[in-house]
């Protein structure tokens, strides 16, 4: 699977302007490229693809026709995406890191059936969710794959794990038996535990920001979901999109100003896009158009 993938990579170099031009995106030099998984009805199987903050046509960047890419996550420094793969059969082979060149391949050992991976500040780590019997549950391991270590261990799903700036804490979404999901915060050094958000509610895919904000989707009195902002310690809590459309996956800026996110239909026959706005709710840009869904995007720092 590894040479197979390495031939069918595109060459690429993301985030200077000769390389967003060579790769047809209209960048500009010290742009900050978003990374993430495009499917559509006559390509179902989902690939990796990357965008310049001022539109243009997405570069993709994986090409795998007999396996899906998705939940993509830059390293620190820019010069990896990890990322989920789905092998055949629909059963997840595990996390893989690559350059954004599309080469040098690698699969984290012990992340079999793992998802939603998060890569730690210092480019150390990565956290991710894996099946313990029936739920899911928060691990943290080097990004070499050892130690693995479990964090959390509940009778509920525990996913999406998102890295304090500092790396002292997770944020990540619990859900229970009920069908509610809460934001939680877990501190890695005595695995102590935090509601963010409160019980009853449907809250998903925390996003946590290097200004100490926590962006999460939360499907509410409306039936949609939209985003909203809260505090690490749970104040503050306000929403920042109100469309009769469903907003989720949030994704902080480097700088913690706008946050890129998908937004779509009632359904999954209807096309979903990314699009750009202010932490403040403001400025709302439609960054991709094309007749797809685009989702899990993750911009780089």
């Amino acid at each position: 699977m590894i040479a197979t993938a390495l031939a069918m990579a595109v060459p690429l170099t993301l985030g200077s302007a000769q390389g967003a031009v060579a790769a047809g995106t209209s960048g500009a030099a010290g742009d900050h490229p978003i990374v993430f998984a495009r499917y559509t009805s006559a390509a179902p199987v989902e690939d990796l693809y990357a965008v310049s903050t001022a539109g243009g046509t997405p570069v993709k960047l994986t090409h795998t026709s007999t396996v899906s890419d998705v939940m993509p996550t830059w390293s620190p420094d820019g010069k990896r995406v990890a990322f989920v793969r789905y092998g055949s059969g629909g059963a997840i082979d595990g996390i893989w890191t690559m350059k954004t060149t599309g080469d040098d391949l690698k699969a984290v050992p012990g992340t079999k059936g793992a998802t939603d991976p998060a890569w730690s500040p210092d480019g150390k780590r990565i956290a991710y969710a894996k099946p313990v019997g029936t739920q899911r549950e928060i691990y943290v391991a080097d990004i070499d794959g050892s130690p693995a270590t479990r964090l959390t261990h509940t009778t509920a799903d525990d996913l999406h794990p998102t890295w304090s700036p500092d790396g002292r804490y997770l944020a990540f979404n619990r859900a229970d038996a009920t069908g509610h999901s809460k934001v939680m915060r877990i501190r890695l050094s005595t695995l102590a535990q935090t509601a963010v958000t409160g019980a009853g509610s449907h809250d998903w895919t925390p996003d946590w920001s290097h200004n100490d904000r926590i962006a999460f989707s939360r499907v509410d009195s409306s039936g949609f979901a939209h985003l909203y902002l809260v505090r690490p310690d749970g104040t503050g809590l306000h929403r920042i999109t109100a469309a009769r459309l469903n907003d989720k996956n949030p994704s902080w800026s480097p700088d913690g100003s706008r946050l890129v996110f998908t937004r779509g239909g009632a359904d999954d026959a209807d096309p979903e896009h990314l699009y750009l706005v202010r932490a403040d709710g403001t400025a709302l840009t439609q960054l991709t158009k094309a007749d797809s869904h685009d989702l899990e995007a993750d911009w780089r720092p």
